[in-house]
């Protein structure tokens, strides 16, 4: 196993790559002289980039036919292979290109044919967090994680300018508190009206500045006076240095608030109590943080467990002045 050479497969969304970080550092941990590479996609290689523990990257839109892409895998030699988010084609990939030992979750037909090995999560019963459903795949090469908590990683270069966006964009004289106002539909949300209502109430404390840290801001909360909205048109790798200049995150259950997490940043989140969106399965990991939920009825009275028609509204639900009251308890003074 010292010769260990590893490729990770997660081409999914943001927030799930974001918490499949604490992989290759995990790896490196038992067996330092091990090659770890990630195949991600284009939009989520920032959250690689510079990560001490992955000796590569190999992004999928980079080959524009799956022989390239067979070719490049096939010429590392890969000993192992780890699927986070199986899918069929990378799954023949990693098979025809002679990986020996494949690990994959669930249990499709073309994992068995190609004698894949399965992690399986039988309903999420018993409900552990998904970054430690994920650990179960190392756990397979004997590797019992001592931390699932994600990060990213920054160059020393980086963390100057990281100092210079919080000198000259977020001074120490009040406290900047990021507002994410949208989740594309992954998980239940505030609506926009109530991040407005929120923005505002928020803007109305003295000490507090709110930013709006959406890449793209819905058009009613872009008519704010005096609030900056800093992460338009930033490409993703900038727009975390600006996420680590933040004294807080407000958000639902979505990759920024992953993000956050992975630096350390506080976070505040609403969170759908049900299984598949629960904070037991979903939270923030490894820094300081609040999650608000609606009131334990307010599903089947009100949303009817739909999280995606869900906007905490009605009876029972979230709204900004139970969100502005959080802010106030998270920073007494």
């Amino acid at each position: 196993m010292n010769q260990l050479r590893l490729i990770i497969s997660r081409p999914d969304r943001l927030g799930d790559v974001v918490l499949s970080t604490f992989i290759p550092r995990e790896i490196k941990r038992i067996y330092p002289e091990s090659y770890v590479c990630v195949l991600v996609r284009n939009y989520t290689k920032a959250i690689y980039l510079n990560n001490p523990f992955v000796d590569k990257i190999i992004v999928l839109e980079d080959y524009d036919s799956t022989r390239k892409l067979f070719n490049i895998i096939r010429q590392n030699q890969f000993s192992h292979s780890i699927m986070l988010l199986p899918t069929e084609r990378i799954n023949w990939l990693f098979f025809l290109a002679g990986i020996k030992n494949r690990i994959g979750v669930g249990h499709k037909f073309y994992q068995f044919i190609t004698n894949t090995k399965s992690i399986y999560r039988r309903k999420y019963i018993p409900l552990r967090h998904e970054a430690d459903y994920c650990a179960d795949s190392i756990r397979k090469l004997g590797i019992n994680p001592k931390s699932i908590a994600p990060e990213i990683y920054f160059t020393e270069e980086e963390k100057e300018e990281i100092k210079n966006i919080k000198k000259t964009g977020y001074p120490n004289d009040y406290l900047w508190i990021g507002i994410n106002s949208t989740s594309g539909g992954s998980a239940p949300n505030l609506s926009t009206t109530e991040y407005r209502k929120i923005v505002l109430g928020l803007k109305s404390i003295k000490g507090i500045k709110p930013v709006i840290i959406d890449l793209f801001p819905p058009k009613e909360l872009l008519d704010i006076e005096g609030v900056n909205y800093p992460h338009i048109n930033l490409n993703l790798r900038d727009s975390i240095k600006h996420f680590a200049a933040l004294d807080l995150v407000i958000s639902s259950s979505t990759g920024p608030m992953h993000i956050a997490s992975a630096l350390k940043v506080k976070t505040l989140s609403v969170f759908c109590p049900i299984t598949v969106c629960s904070p037991k399965l979903w939270g923030p990991l490894g820094n300081e943080s609040k999650v608000l939920l609606p009131e334990p009825d307010y599903c089947s009275n009100v949303c009817r467990e739909n999280p995606k028609k869900c906007n905490f509204s009605g009876k029972g639900g979230i709204n900004a002045e139970k969100v502005v009251e959080a802010v106030k308890e998270m920073f007494p003074n």
